[in-house]
């Protein structure tokens, strides 16, 4: 049986890209929510994490995807902070980047989710112009999808759909903490 993408006309068949971004709570899980949608219609979507390196509940629930869904993560350790970078976290990113240009080129996913690469390109973990070349080389049936705080604005100009998850109340700010399923 055919992917319900492969019975659709060419323009329906178009790959954009869009941009999860901001403090707000709720742009990896805009992300996944739209890898889950997706294989519902026999969509292929491969997600690589480049600023997480913890188990986090997502890699558990996606692995029940696949073959439709498939997750790698590309941290070293559980946490970046910009004053101590790692040849190691360097190492992960520049990994987790060519593998997800490996992903988008194979023909083997119509949709192409990296996690947190916004962070890793502020960070300094990826190059903004190696994530430009990254947009430019998309094949036009791929959907590329970008997440992460504080997109650059040539990102932001490159993308057709831009997101940006506003905080307005958290439960952080009350001294609540990251709860097991909710937040990770």
């Amino acid at each position: 049986m055919k992917p319900e993408s492969e019975e659709r006309s060419p323009a329906q068949r178009l790959g954009l890209v869009q941009v999860y971004t901001g403090n707000g709570k709720g742009k990896t899980t805009a992300a996944i929510g739209l890898a889950l949608r997706a294989s519902g219609h026999g969509l292929r979507t491969y997600i690589g994490q480049l600023a997480k390196g913890s188990v986090c509940g997502e890699l558990e629930g996606l692995a029940r995807l696949a073959p439709e869904v498939r997750i790698e993560q590309y941290g070293a350790g559980p946490a970046f902070h910009a004053d101590v970078l790692t040849h190691d976290q360097r190492q992960a990113a520049r990994t987790g980047l060519e593998a997800a240009r490996d992903a988008m080129q194979s023909g083997k996913y119509h949709i192409v989710i990296l996690d947190e690469v916004l962070v890793a390109c502020r960070l300094g973990l990826v190059p903004e112009a190696s994530l430009l070349t990254l947009i430019d080389d998309r094949p036009s049936d791929v959907e590329l999808v970008l997440t992460g705080r504080d997109a650059p604005p040539s990102i932001l100009e490159r993308a057709d759909l831009v997101t940006e998850m506003r905080e307005v109340k958290h439960p952080f700010s009350t001294g609540v903490q990251a709860r097991i399923g909710i937040e990770y």
